[in-house]
């Protein structure tokens, strides 16, 4: 043999041995470096994570992108247990509560407070009817929803809270009231001032209600759970002047929400991360007033004046009274430019509307969600014939009649310099899924860039928010969620564009809201607004943006998020600061 060769081929062998040792050495080090968490989930989990009888790694691989298929069961839950670092926990430890052992939840209550009043709310568990079934469920003061608070615009009240539930820490966040932010209810570990209140803490918040219209409250700990069991109510800012609103018949608030029931119970609900992280949850039951039977009461040729409150985790409504005659009102914050007469209202999560409807005939209207494809009976209206034309002439006159609020054209009046100035501030909406592409999963219930409905719901399920991050990202920075920080002086005007990206891993509609400040929509996605409202929460749409001013004139630590509770649990948001 010739010797050359042998030592040539020496010393190929001795080259490979050193360049596998070389790469296991460098690929070693960079494991270390990495987030193990996230390397638990993906491929090589056989390398990092526990595995099971009959264990295959090809298998593991492909239920990664194929968790509805049969076989894939262990492999999710293995995924899941190994995203959080601990066994997968389906029930926070106060639902395994027998129902039974609960009072009964109560009526909603209507609470009329005065400038300076104090009331008592606590956070307690009740048992409640969804349907045939009955649930354990989170209430305040014992209603779901809870109690309607009502207080005069320009009033404080003080409102002493007491969390009375084991197991439970949360806040209370009154959603938009301008008021302090030390009383903004969000927690230190978002960026805001609260601690988290333990079992048995109380915690007196100070609100003030500076501007007339309809707000609410929910908790801002691990919304995705907390508000899926119960835990939202309204406040209602009532005007100072009689002509503030239309005259109307009467007035009825209106809570929309969904919730999943599974084998005659709330489905499970996990202690420490949120589930469904994806899309966010779609439940199979729709209430209104935490009820499935709701039936609202009216009379022939009355005009309801409508409080439309929408605080499901995820779901988009399209609100529709088909037969009725409906006029949008306000939105968010207060009256819009100019009312109009429309057929139905897209309202997301957290957004609130002021309609006045009027019933022509007595008959049962259906209160319908009105969806791109199908339209879905929701409640009813029950429409008498107890009444008389004479009776609502002039209030069916002022209805009929499109008002122009020359007092809001006139606030708005001063922002208009602004409308055409350069952007300030850029961010983008994204989805990191740590290395796994997901912009295969079809959309088939996705219209007009909304995704109305969960068409792949085990995908959904198995994801957690302990295995992916949603982002709001600062493009001229590449900051992204707590990293970004931004400063800015008592009355700044900030033109801000929103990107919903397109081309991401999983893009779809996020509802955004600013705390404590309030701001004008100008431009969604090449159309400019014509009729203006001052708003606090904003839909941005898969593959759009949207430009909004926003006045800058709380001064305060407060953040941004989407109000998707799945994706806030998922780290979206963001703060920002205005000194003054």
């Amino acid at each position: 043999m010739n010797k050359n060769y042998i030592l040539y081929s020496i010393i190929w062998v001795l080259i490979l041995i050193i360049g596998v040792w070389a790469t296991c050495i460098l690929m070693s080090n960079k494991w270390m470096s990495m987030d193990m968490d996230n390397m638990n989930m993906w491929n090589g989990m056989s390398m990092w994570a526990e595995t099971f009888e009959g264990y295959n790694q090809a298998m593991a691989d492909h239920c990664v992108t194929m968790a509805e298929m049969a076989g894939c069961e262990p492999y999710n839950e293995l995924r899941n247990k190994n995203a959080s670092g601990n066994p997968m926990k389906t029930d926070t430890s106060f639902m395994d509560i027998d129902p039974a052992t609960l009072p009964d939840a109560r009526k909603v209550e209507t609470v009329e407070l005065k400038d300076g009043d104090s009331y008592k709310m606590e956070v307690s568990l009740v048992k409640k009817e969804i349907g045939n079934d009955t649930v354990t469920m989170l209430a305040y003061n014992w209603s779901v929803p809870g109690p309607i608070l009502k207080a005069p615009t320009g009033s404080k009240v003080n409102l002493e809270f007491t969390n009375n539930v084991e197991w439970l820490e949360t806040t209370l966040h009154p959603h938009w009231l301008r008021g302090d932010y030390t009383m903004d209810g969000v927690p230190k570990d978002m960026g805001g001032t609260q601690d988290v209140m333990s079992t048995w803490d109380s915690f007196t918040y100070e609100l003030e209600f500076p501007d007339t219209w309809v707000f609410w409250y929910h908790p801002h700990v691990r919304e995705d759970m907390q508000q899926e069991l119960g835990l939202y109510g309204n406040f209602i800012a009532e005007p100072s002047s009689a002509d503030f609103y239309n005259p109307v018949t009467t007035e009825s608030t209106i809570v929309l929400d969904d919730i999943l029931i599974e084998n005659n119970k709330i489905a499970n609900l996990s202690a420490d991360f949120a589930n469904y992280a994806i899309m966010g949850r779609f439940w199979n039951t729709m209430l209104v007033n935490g009820e499935t039977d709701f039936k609202l009461q009216a009379n022939v040729w009355d005009v309801q004046r409508l409080y439309l409150t929408n605080v499901a985790n995820t779901r988009v409504f399209n609100f529709a009274i088909p037969g009725a005659k409906m006029k949008l009102v306000g939105w968010d914050i207060g009256k819009y430019e100019k009312e109009t007469f429309i057929d139905s209202i897209i309202i997301a999560p957290a957004e609130r509307y002021i309609v006045e409807v009027y019933f022509p005939n007595n008959w049962t209207f259906d209160i319908q969600n009105s969806k791109p494809e199908s339209a879905s009976k929701l409640w009813s209206v029950i429409v008498s014939d107890k009444n008389s034309w004479a009776d609502n002439t002039k209030i069916i006159t002022a209805f009929n009649n499109l008002r122009t609020n020359n007092d809001v054209i006139l606030d708005i009046d001063t922002y208009r310099q602004y409308f055409n100035a350069p952007i300030d501030k850029k961010i983008d909406l994204d989805i990191d899924m740590w290395g796994m592409n997901m912009n295969m999963m079809g959309e088939e219930d996705e219209h007009d860039g909304i995704e109305w409905e969960d068409t792949m719901v085990q995908m959904n399920k198995i994801h957690t928010s302990a295995m992916l991050d949603w982002k709001i990202i600062e493009p001229s920075t590449g900051k992204s969620n707590m990293d970004i920080s931004w400063n800015f002086k008592v009355w700044d005007i900030v033109k801000v564009r929103i990107q919903n990206k397109a081309d991401g891993d999983h893009p779809m509609q996020h509802p955004i809201h600013f705390h404590g400040q309030r701001f004008l929509v100008l431009d969604e996605n090449w159309t400019k607004s014509n009729n203006l409202v001052w708003k606090d929460t904003v839909l941005v749409k898969k593959g759009e943006y949207v430009d909004i001013l926003i006045d800058m004139s709380n001064p305060g630590q407060w953040m941004a998020h989407c109000h998707i509770a799945e994706h806030l649990s998922s780290r979206m948001m963001m703060n920002f600061t205005v000194s003054e």
